[in-house]
């Protein structure tokens, strides 16, 4: 059975009971839902009546499989309570490989689809009342007094923490029945990984802990891991015990045993990870109003600084430790990180720019990525030297053997580069000045070189590129050395617009030419490299099956803000015809999955032809005129009648890879548009007045129509 279902999440996936039960006739989905609730209490019956150890660990784990493949979230509440109760005495059994397979379960449960609402509650428990299986559910371990109570003597070790002190093991209530200090779970673990055991070990505990004192190594890894579940899962309930588990970790660290050290480091990273999340600018209501206050954040990674973790990122014997600690360094909160003491910080990037020189390819691409992260820090990014420093640092990650390397620099390389594009809007001309031109002409030159390895590495490369387009200034584009490294970044977009990598890389490519559009000062229309540019879109946004790729690259082909900006006569002709075609057959595709970004895709085509409307000239006017034959002017007329309308606008707001939709404005748009075309009348050649006046009876006509269209829904309203 455990077989079975090891990797059964998919198949399992559409189990669903929350309905109302039908009466005509049953789903497959609610028989499904009626299986899994059987298979939970047949092995509940099981685990009760057996004995023998070995077959309670493959129950437990046959359990712990189960858990970690049923979607709750579908099912009724209910199921999980009596599974939590039952397995609750196990942890105290006498066989060590009972107590880690018990703790395997509680992992599961706590990490299964979380948070959910049930398992919260169960956390909630007051100790007392978790130490208390449902009745006739009991072990004779749990009929007795519990081994891990301490005897007469027997003292706590002087480095558990103060919360252990007071309430280890004892469980107070207060009058509404919540139970003070950490959830039991927590208090659980926290004991097993740090506090001695009171009762000699099972024949199985024989050389299981370098310490006697302490339980064996597979119970306290298994305990860290269902800590650090918990504090992924359940942050809210582990926060009140923020410092206690810090010091758990801490604690970890001064060990000799390698796993637990590890162990520990992963801890402190969900412990940081936890933090971040409460404060990101999307969090939910209930995560803001309860942040863990800076001060608090800031004492915590104090004392972690402080501590072992400095040795474990130096410690070169294990490169693993050395890697999650790095992973550990980059989960500080920035708020705190700028308040720490300033020896802390520079401590923090030093040992992490040394660690870039690794031989080791996994302490190397964890140094490379947290460098990528502190990069992205208020008080860190305006900082030119660190930003320098920082980048000849990737730079020469960004060469390295190992692909994982190469990708961590890379998305490095992004986050510097989008860096250097903030402190262009917030700094100004200052940080620009100071910037190296040399330093800046060799990222220009390695992400483009970048730009031709695999998808990993190219995906973030192509975003850098775009960045550091945008980012270049005239002094700078005036220079000759900048002039072929320049042509050879765009040559490097253009090429992975056209290629055949995934269609994530392709999108980053359209939205790093994009990107690159908005640079006044880079010789859009008049470069050499232009009409690739403009090819490699116009080919995508008409022919491409990934209508998420069509739509940033119509996005891209409505940045230029000049008409010089869309080259020669001819150039402004063939975009225009391609977006037109594109807009046509914008619901056309063989793929139904598509479908759901048919909205998004014409209304991005729509705001793209409008703004090239409001831009043409007198001789872009034959062009126009030729694409408004009476074949094709009433399609794009009614498709540009619904996006006027705002009819689009509720399918294609929020849509991943559309830019934000405001038909408002493109109506404003239209009406400067006409008022400047008509102005054109009498003013140019008689040839030239034939075609102004087919565009504006288009024009005409579409404001009309859409007046007309908008106050007859206004009426049925």
């Amino acid at each position: 059975m455990s077989a079975l279902l090891e990797g059964s999440r998919q198949f399992l996936s559409t189990a669903e009971d929350t309905g109302a039960p039908r009466q005509a006739f049953t789903p497959f989905s609610a028989s499904l839902a009626a299986s899994v609730r059987e298979m939970h209490r047949c092995l509940l019956l099981t685990l009760l009546a057996e004995t023998s150890c070995q077959t309670l660990t493959q129950v437990l784990k046959c359990l712990a499989h189960l858990v970690a493949n049923v979607p709750y979230n579908r099912l009724r509440p209910g199921l999980l309570s009596p599974l939590w109760k039952q397995i609750r005495p196990y942890v105290r059994h006498r066989d060590v490989t009972v107590r880690v397979s018990s703790l395997t379960l509680f992992g599961a449960l706590v990490s299964a689809q979380a948070p959910l609402p049930e398992v919260h509650l169960l956390l909630q428990q007051p100790v007392s009342q978790s130490n208390l299986g449902t009745p006739g559910i009991c072990t004779p371990q749990e009929a007795s007094q519990s081994w891990r109570s301490p005897g007469p003597g027997i003292k706590t070790p002087p480095n558990a923490p103060q919360t252990w002190r007071r309430t280890a093991c004892r469980g107070e209530e207060t009058p509404e029945g919540v139970s003070e200090g950490p959830c039991w779970l927590l208090q659980l673990c926290m004991s097993l990984v740090t506090q001695p055991r009171e009762e000699t070990h099972s024949d199985s505990d024989a050389g299981g802990s370098s310490s006697a004192l302490l339980e064996p190594s597979p119970v306290r890894l298994e305990a860290l891991q269902v800590l650090a579940h918990l504090v992924k899962g359940y942050f809210s309930l582990a926060q009140t015990s923020l410092l206690e588990l810090g010091q758990v970790s801490a604690s970890c660290l001064t060990e000799q045993d390698p796993s637990i050290q590890l162990h520990g480091t992963k801890l402190l990273e969900e412990l940081g990870t936890g933090i971040i999340q409460q404060y990101r600018p999307d969090a939910n209501s209930t995560q803001s109003s309860n942040r863990v206050p800076v001060s608090q954040v800031v004492h915590f990674w104090s004392e972690i600084l402080a501590g072992p973790l400095i040795s474990a990122l130096q410690n070169e014997q294990h490169a693993t430790l050395q890697t999650s600690a790095c992973d550990t360094l980059s989960s500080i909160l920035p708020q705190a990180f700028s308040q720490l003491p300033g020896k802390n910080q520079v401590l923090c990037i030093t040992i992490l720019l040394g660690l870039t020189y690794s031989e080791n390819a996994l302490v190397k691409a964890a140094s490379v990525r947290a460098l990528g992260v502190y990069i992205l820090f208020p008080c860190l990014r305006e900082d030119v030297m660190f930003v320098a420093d920082t980048a000849n640092a990737i730079l020469t990650t960004l060469d390295d053997r190992s692909p994982n390397v190469r990708a961590k620099a890379a998305w490095s390389l992004a986050n510097l580069t989008d860096t250097l594009i903030v402190n262009m809007q917030s700094v100004g001309r200052e940080f620009q000045e100071d910037f190296s031109d040399l330093l800046l002409l060799n990222m220009l030159r390695s992400a483009a070189k970048a730009s031709t390895d695999k998808d990993r590495v190219k995906s973030n490369a192509v975003r850098a590129l775009g960045n550091l387009l945008h980012f270049l200034q005239p002094g700078q584009l005036g220079k000759p050395v900048f002039e072929q490294p320049v042509e050879e970044a765009v040559r490097a977009l253009v090429e992975t617009v056209r290629g055949d990598a995934t269609m994530k890389v392709r999108w980053n490519a359209c939205y790093a030419l994009g990107n690159a559009f908005r640079n006044q000062h880079l010789p859009l229309g008049s470069a050499v490299w232009s009409e690739e540019a403009y090819s490699a879109l116009s080919d995508v946004v008409h022919s491409c099956k990934n209508f998420k790729v069509r739509i940033k690259s119509a996005a891209a082909l409505s940045v230029p803000s000049t008409r010089a900006r869309y080259g020669n006569t001819q150039q402004f002709s063939e975009i225009w015809q391609t977006l037109a075609q594109a807009l046509e057959h914008s619901e056309e595709t063989d793929d139904f999955l598509e479908y759901r970004y048919c909205a998004s895709l014409r209304s991005q085509l729509c705001r793209a032809l409008l703004h090239m409307l409001s831009l043409c000239q007198p001789e872009d006017l034959p062009a126009l005129r030729s694409t408004l034959s009476e074949r094709r002017v009433n399609t794009l007329q009614s498709l540009l009648i619904r996006h006027l309308n705002g009819r689009d606008l509720g399918f294609a707001t929020g849509e991943e890879g559309a830019d934000p939709v405001a038909p408002e404005d493109d109506r404003l748009l239209l009406k400067d548009t006409l008022k400047r075309l008509q102005s054109m009348m009498g003013n140019t050649a008689a040839d030239a007045n034939e075609d102004l006046k087919m565009v504006l009876c288009f024009l005409e006509e579409l404001e009309r129509n859409c007046e007309e269209t908008e106050g007859k829904d206004s009426n049925e309203s």
